[in-house]
């Protein structure tokens, strides 16, 4: 559980995992900055009751990256 502090891109490597889960979103803001925050919860296969397993915490300039990245695999969102 952290604050991104960087976002690189990597061209190869990597492969699709064979499970799936569940994330909650929200806005988390304290006397100096706003986050956007991504909680995700164990696997059906781990998950007893719905708790947090990983979170992630994304400053406004980490969640335009992120923003960026996701463009230039999908495209920009239509708006």
């Amino acid at each position: 559980m952290a604050v991104v502090r960087s976002l690189e891109w990597v061209g190869e490597g990597g492969r699709v995992h064979p499970t799936e889960v569940d994330c909650e979103v929200r806005a988390i803001t304290n006397h100096e900055a706003t986050y956007l925050q991504i909680s995700s919860f164990g696997s059906d296969d781990r998950q007893g009751e719905k708790k947090v397993s990983q979170t992630l915490q994304l400053d406004r300039e980490s969640a335009l990256a992120l923003v960026k990245h996701i463009e230039a695999v999908f495209g920009p969102a239509s708006r």
